[in-house]
């Protein structure tokens, strides 16, 4: 009966989900391993001999029921008799110390260990290949990129042959840690082309390390690119937002408003910013009313706080749609909020507009008095044209006066001026005939 290593299917979680070890089987006694299936008929190894299988299985029994101590104590009384070991089951004994480390999590140890496997020789070539591949990944895991990148050499000049997709994998996960992104590049390009190229679809960490390379190196056409293929490969919400992003940054609006409102039809916009963004998308792009919907609905939900951006986005939202009725009881809201007298004159200028010339003095009488206007003179032509609107024009001119002394206003102001005045004259003579 054959044991299989424990540490050939942890590995598979070592990194980045890519972790390829198949250690090698404990051989019963009696069963030479002088040639592995597969392997150059050049190379010879000795048997693993009965009595040294026994003690190694043994010690794999005691490592499975997490006896620590006590499995590592067996392999030291094999380690005492090394000097009668071949160079196998030198090999496999290092092994099972580098498979205990690893499992206690004293990733140095695991790794002595394990450069002593491939130390011994002679010893079967698939044994070797799958641990220097392993120690490529725990080097990698402990942020030793130059030792990554020098056992992943070496298995490839044990190897021959061609270089499999996987070596440029960890290759350029090495690279990219040590921030050579060119070679990065270059590496994880070739990765994922040999998997395409058979008509496969890479893993999802394979496209997020080219995104990711791609976006160093200040390529967003192409970190567009890849995100097009995870989007299309997983259809994970954050793909959807990261591609509408992108276009965005390259300037294909209409795009970026596409992919997001296609994200958020599917569930996949759920984040405040995400909404706020996509809302401005649907203002800027000529959707005012969905953009107003959809800041209601997320204040509503508590995703978005009511606060002074939000309640004043929604307002001009509501605005800009010419849905006045809607913009107002948010706009007085957000001019609660507000410190300055900003949102009060814009408030107030909206009333003159629905004709609800007392709500619009009322208000335009809170922006001056709040102050730290960008037009005051504005706001004094709308109290002058609510007070003709009521026939107040001595309230009327006095406010074209104070409109007057602004550069922003002053024609307008001047213009109305003798417009307001004419009119007070008519109606003055025309309450004089009606009371003779």
């Amino acid at each position: 009966m054959q044991r299989q290593n424990p540490l050939s299917s942890l590995l598979l979680c070592v990194l980045l989900g890519i972790g390829l070890y198949s250690g090698p089987s404990l051989t019963p006694a009696g069963h030479t391993m002088a040639q592995e299936e597969g392997e150059p008929k050049t190379r010879r190894t000795p048997a693993l001999r009965s009595k040294v299988y026994e003690q190694l299985a043994r010690a794999q029994v005691l490592a499975d029921e997490d006896k620590v101590s006590e499995a590592l104590a067996v392999l030291d009384n094999v380690k005492d008799k090394s000097g009668s070991m071949n160079s196998y089951e030198l090999a496999m004994m290092y092994n099972f110390y580098g498979f205990i480390h690893y499992n206690a999590e004293q990733y140095d140890k695991a790794i002595q260990s394990f450069e002593q496997v491939v130390e011994q020789q002679p010893i079967p070539e698939s044994f070797e290949l799958s641990t220097l591949f392993s120690l490529a990944q725990l080097h990698m895991m402990q942020g030793t990129y130059d030792k990554t990148l020098a056992f992943i050499e070496r298995w490839e000049a044990l190897n021959g042959g061609e270089i499999p997709a996987k070596n440029y994998l960890l290759k350029a996960q090495a690279m990219y840690q040590m921030k050579d992104y060119e070679r990065a590049s270059r590496f994880i390009n070739q990765a994922v082309k040999m998997v395409e190229d058979e008509g496969k679809v890479p893993e999802e960490n394979w496209y997020v390390l080219q995104r990711a390379v791609y976006y160093e190196l200040k390529q967003p056409e192409k970190v567009r690119d890849v995100l097009v293929k995870m989007v299309r490969h997983y259809n994970e919400g954050k793909y959807w937002v990261q591609l509408g992003g992108m276009y965005g940054e390259l300037g294909e609006e209409k795009k970026q408003l596409a992919i997001l409102e296609a994200a958020y039809q599917q569930g996949y916009i759920n984040g405040g910013s995400d909404i706020f963004n996509l809302a401005q998308l649907y203002y800027y792009h000529g959707a005012p009313v969905k953009g107003a919907r959809l800041m209601e609905q997320a204040m509503d939900e508590g995703v978005l706080e009511r606060n002074l951006r939000n309640l004043k986005f929604t307002a001009n939202s509501w605005a800009l749609a010419k849905e006045d009725d809607k913009a107002v009881p948010v706009l007085i809201s957000a001019a609660s909020l507000s410190d300055d007298g900003e949102l009060d004159a814009q408030l107030a200028q909206m009333y003159l507009n629905m004709e609800k010339h007392d709500k619009a003095i009322a208000s335009a009488q809170t922006a001056l008095s709040k102050g730290e206007l960008r037009n005051p003179g504005i706001v004094h032509m709308v109290l002058a044209m609510s007070y003709f609107s009521q026939k107040r024009f001595n309230d009327a001119l006095n406010e074209l006066a104070l409109a007057e002394a602004f550069d922003s206003s002053k024609r307008m102001a001047q213009q109305w001026r003798q417009y307001v005045q004419s009119e007070k004259t008519s109606h003055e003579r025309l309450q004089a005939e009606l009371s003779s």
